[in-house]
């Protein structure tokens, strides 16, 4: 099993999730972190530290998220490893909890 980043970190991205990660599983887009499945072992660290809850466990993916779990996968393929916690954009704070944000999604 694995976590999955939703939908709420498009363009919000914090990155308090991505330290405390003990197998370093994330992976960093323009706008969006995602977790490589096949990496994560399922621990449980980073959900708690998502300030805006954006990411769950695979077996309690709410059902209009279920497209993320495909997604996670695609892109940690392609984008870079995150280690480290990074900046929050200055405009995070404007973006959270609005619906909607796949369309903005960067890639």
């Amino acid at each position: 099993m694995t976590f999955v980043v939703g939908e709420d970190c498009i363009k919000c991205k914090h990155t308090d999730c991505v330290e405390v990660c003990p197998v370093d599983c994330f992976y960093e887009g323009p706008n969006f972190l995602v977790i490589h499945p096949d990496e994560c072992i399922d621990c449980a660290l980073c959900e708690p530290e998502c300030p805006i809850d954006a990411i769950f466990s695979e077996d309690e993916l709410p059902a209009d998220q279920e497209n993320f779990l495909a997604l996670n996968a695609e892109l940690a393929e392609i984008w870079p490893n995150i280690t480290e916690k990074g900046e929050s954009p200055a405009d995070a704070a404007e973006w959270e909890g609005k619906p909607g944000k796949l369309a903005l999604l960067e890639r």
